[in-house]
């Protein structure tokens, strides 16, 4: 049986579609077909019980984009100052640098992006006692098609992240957005056309060195 797709550009899709922050196009128009058109496509991801749980919030109104924004860098700045406190300490200054100057990047234009998408998922797990069942099957029945937006978005020429820096003030998002306290708030995803060349693999580690086989550490034999 020859094989139904053609692997050359399902694996380079897979591979290549990064988190894109300072190559995103804050000057070009988003069409809201285009970002309805990859959501229909997301929406075949599979969900815990066929539930489809989820409801996507599509932001686009510029006033809208510059409050959430203005959340997302409250929680931002301490947060990377954290993060280079802990990069000095351990020695990582010059690792960490390139994927902080990014960061900051998409912190300070967040709110010039042209479209948001929150991701929202039906019911709340952030109670005392909640299981890691219950945790796992509320994400379990998100993060799949949020990620299947993300390679439609790059595969028609936009680039995205998964963001959730605004959650330390998802009552304040919620408020804004008018989003039910019973429904749960899993990201904020920034999304533009992206600028210059084709994105290529990031460094990864190797597969044997984060592979187990039927027990905890235990490698293949050889």
């Amino acid at each position: 049986m020859s094989n139904p797709f053609d692997l050359s550009q399902t694996d380079k899709l897979l591979t290549t579609t990064r988190s894109v922050r300072k190559r995103l196009d804050l000057e070009r128009p988003v069409p809201r077909d285009v970002v309805l058109e990859c959501l229909d496509i997301a929406l075949q991801a599979p969900s815990g019980g066929n539930s489809q749980p989820w409801r996507w919030l599509i932001v686009d109104d510029p006033d809208t984009r510059k409050r959430l924004a203005a959340l997302y860098q409250r929680s931002h700045d301490p947060y990377m100052a954290a993060n280079r406190e802990a990069a000095e300490a351990a020695g990582r200054t010059e690792v960490m640098a390139k994927i902080m100057d990014s960061s900051q990047y998409l912190s300070d234009h967040m709110g010039e992006v042209p479209v948001m998408v929150i991701p929202c998922h039906w019911g709340r797990v952030d109670v005392s006692g909640a299981s890691n069942m219950a945790i796992a099957g509320l994400y379990g029945s998100i993060l799949p098609a949020a990620w299947s937006l993300m390679l439609a978005l790059r595969s028609r020429g936009l680039g995205s992240a998964w963001t959730t820096l605004h959650l330390v003030f998802e009552k304040e998002a919620r408020e804004i957005l008018g989003v039910p306290d019973t429904v749960t708030q899993t990201a904020m995803i920034p999304i533009a056309y992206y600028k210059g060349e084709d994105f290529k693999p990031a460094p990864r580690q190797p597969v044997e060195k984060v592979v187990y086989f039927n027990a905890w550490k235990q490698r293949r034999s050889t």
